[in-house]
């Protein structure tokens, strides 16, 4: 929940500039704007098509009396190519569910747009050992039954609850292995990405990008400022040349 419209259009206004006649190989941008800047930054995005817009939720149905809700095709119409699904802080404070999870990823696939879930375990749970177990039952209840089709555009987001936010504690590379050998064993080569989120920034990402499994990143408040966005894509681009 943050940025104007001002400042929506100057952030993309601003990637766009920066991104002009760059070659991208090995990266794939993507921006989640909140819905009040859908339609202006995808003004902007005309420009620059390899930058994906994406909606930061949507509901399952395409219309009816769902007051406050937001549907997958007026996201579409919106601008949006992507829809982020299932981020923790819907779970916890809007009861987002394994199963409405799996419906908005079924709506959003319906459409043809890409899916971005997202998936994280809290911190008991971590402490109890069963972070791998956790994350992976909220991946098969929610992608189970996808064809391999309808599967190669769904974007799967490891974002520890414990690790995200202002308050979160960066991951060690230690924690992190087990999960995304899961994930990459189960989703790897199959889902358009598997990607890691959680207190991400310019000073750990290149380590991140070095863990097997991990294919991106997903970045909250450090992408916040362009300079943040850009810097972190000449960290990615680096590592995916290295790779």
């Amino acid at each position: 929940m943050t940025k104007t419209l001002a400042e929506a259009r100057a952030y993309a206004a601003g990637l766009v500039a920066a991104l002009d006649g760059r070659d991208l190989a090995g990266l794939q941008p993507f921006i989640i704007p909140p819905f009040t800047a859908l339609t202006p930054v995808a003004d902007v995005l005309v420009a620059e098509p390899r930058i994906l817009l994406g909606a930061q939720n949507a509901h399952w149905e395409d219309a009816g009396a769902w007051t406050g809700e937001v549907s997958v095709p007026q996201v579409a119409d919106a601008g949006a190519r992507l829809v982020e699904i299932g981020h923790s802080e819907r779970r916890e404070h809007f009861a987002e569910t394994i199963e409405t999870t799996g419906l908005k990823v079924r709506a959003a696939l319906r459409h043809g747009l890409h899916a971005l879930l997202c998936i994280g375990e809290p911190a008991e749970v971590k402490d109890a050992g069963d972070s791998t177990a956790y994350i992976l039952a909220q991946a098969r209840g929610a992608l189970g039954g996808l064809t391999a089709g309808e599967l190669a555009n769904v974007v799967i987001a490891y974002e520890p609850v414990w690790a995200i936010g202002e308050h979160g504690r960066p991951a060690t590379a230690a924690e992190l292995a087990g999960p995304f050998a899961a994930l990459a064993a189960e989703y790897g080569g199959r889902a358009a990405g598997v990607l890691y989120g959680g207190s991400v920034h310019q000073g750990n990402a290149a380590e991140l990008l070095t863990i097997a499994g991990v294919e991106g990143l997903f970045v909250g408040r450090a992408a916040w400022q362009l300079e943040g966005y850009l810097e972190l894509l000449e960290i990615a681009q680096g590592a995916a040349i290295r790779a």
